[in-house]
């Protein structure tokens, strides 16, 4: 009975986070996704009820106040901690299932400098964050100076990754970081909307923009967040009669399928440290704290070259996956947000605050700088916009500001966009180094994954500038 009100009260919170989104004006223009208002209304609503009910009966207690809060925490949200760290390995796992994988060559071709923006992008947010916690927060605050790292987690990985990297976070001892990486990642996404709408006007003053339409031009479906009858896509194809197995049933069978190869994959590794280092006994490999989720996005692309090469009919299809995937990130997003312990985000609140400040200082910066210098001039600004909203926020929000300056898609921007996150999302965004950077900062010292940072950084500029270089800077 437990689970039944614990899931029902977690669907209550999605749905009343939709109801918000269709009623309200402010967050329409804000275009805050459902499951974010769902997570926030929950995390007032828990915070509320712990704030009035006192901690343990004592004289001139409210014993029904006690009651209530005690049952939210005991039932009506058990599992809910738990939920994010599972979920986000459907969600890698499903990545490139369905996904067609074309030659590297073609997207290098399409999508290089755009690939080499989003990885210095991505870095600098590591280099910026790292660089003010070793410099700044660190000595001032006496934390550790791998706080940094939060931005990249919250900001680039977003909220699915920064639950994900919970047991990271716990085995190293540092149970804030999970509270502070989900905090960063709610105002990302908050900052990605507000920020880039403001240069979005700022580009069309100055020209920038090949097209150009307004949020409030945009279709009432994409405002209110709800289809017209008539304007309903497909959801999916059904791959496999239904006679032999439900095709959703299936769909989600193969992404369990991806989630095993990923956590035997973890395995091998944990059991190939032991073997090559001889740890003694007590002693924890690295890979123990490596989390599962990059492991599960390898084991979904074995699944998908293993089809694409032996079947003769693919039985994926993307957009069922997509609908999976996404189902999976909604439910995280809302319980994520809603168990964010808040009394740990106000006792770093100053330090957060200018992690954050920083981290959209940098974004800031890279579109109105670095990207008209490094991206091809037809398209630069509505490329670094999409690759902001998708850095800071998540892919929807960058394809909702592409889609204001480049309603039609007539630019490459949404192509090159797209081609790019095949090889960018393995690496960055909750990828291997997004898994392996907390482990290193924790574990050795936050200043070698600055100098990581520094050089990858400096390693994507050299080659920029020996294959994209441009004759001429505007």
């Amino acid at each position: 009975m437990n689970i039944v009100l614990s899931f029902s009260c977690l669907c209550l919170l999605l749905v009343f986070g939709k109801f918000l989104r269709m009623k309200s004006r402010l967050f329409q223009k804000l275009y805050l996704p459902a499951s974010v208002l769902g997570g926030l209304s929950g995390l007032i609503l828990i915070q509320t009820l712990q704030a009035l009910a006192p901690e343990a009966q004592t004289e001139g207690a409210t014993p029904n106040l006690l009651s209530i809060s005690e049952f939210v925490s005991n039932h009506a949200m058990l599992g809910w901690n738990k939920l994010p760290g599972f979920l986000i390995n459907i969600v890698f796992a499903a990545l490139f299932l369905g996904v067609y994988i074309p030659p590297i060559k073609k997207v290098w071709k399409l999508a290089g400098p755009q690939l080499v923006y989003g990885q210095i992008v991505a870095w600098g947010q590591y280099t910026v964050g790292l660089g003010v916690a070793l410099v700044l927060i660190a000595p001032l605050f006496n934390i550790t100076a791998a706080i940094g790292t939060i931005i990249p987690v919250g900001f680039e990985g977003g909220h699915g990754t920064a639950a994900g990297m919970a047991e990271v976070f716990d085995h190293y001892g540092w149970v804030a970081g999970k509270d502070l990486a989900l905090t960063s990642a709610t105002c990302g996404v908050l900052f990605a909307i507000l920020v880039g709408m403001a240069l979005v006007n700022w580009a069309a003053r100055k020209g920038y923009t090949q097209k150009l339409t307004r949020i409030e031009e945009l279709p009432e479906s994409s405002i209110v967040g709800v289809y017209e009858v008539e304007e309903r896509p497909s959801a999916g194809k059904q791959t496999v009669a239904a006679a032999s197995v439900d095709s959703l049933g299936f769909h989600l069978a193969i992404i369990g399928v991806g989630m095993l190869i990923g956590y035997l994959i973890k395995l091998s590794l944990i059991e190939l440290e032991i073997l090559v280092r001889g740890l003694e006994a007590g002693s924890k490999p690295f890979f123990q704290s490596f989390p599962l989720f990059p492991l599960c996005m390898i084991g979904g692309l074995v699944v998908q070259l293993y089809l694409s090469k032996r079947s003769k009919v693919n039985p994926i299809d993307h957009q069922l996956m997509q609908r999976l995937s996404g189902t999976a990130m909604d439910f995280l997003v809302v319980a994520a947000i809603a168990t964010i312990n808040l009394k740990v985000v106000l006792a770093g609140v100053i330090p957060l605050a200018i992690l954050v400040a920083m981290g959209v200082l940098w974004n800031v910066f890279c579109v109105m700088w670095l990207a008209r210098r490094l991206l091809p001039n037809d398209s630069w600004f509505e490329r670094s916009i999409a690759e902001m909203g998708q850095s800071m926020g998540v892919t929807a929000t960058g394809l909702l500001l592409l889609r204001v300056v480049d309603p039609e898609g007539d630019t490459d921007a949404t192509s090159a966009f797209g081609y790019k996150q095949l090889l960018h999302e393995p690496i960055m965004g909750g990828g291997l180094w997004t898994s392996a950077a907390i482990p290193l900062a924790l574990a050795t010292s936050p200043l070698l994954v600055f100098g990581i940072s520094v050089i990858a950084i400096s390693g994507w500029l050299i080659l920029w500038a020996v294959l994209f270089r441009k004759p001429s800077a505007e």
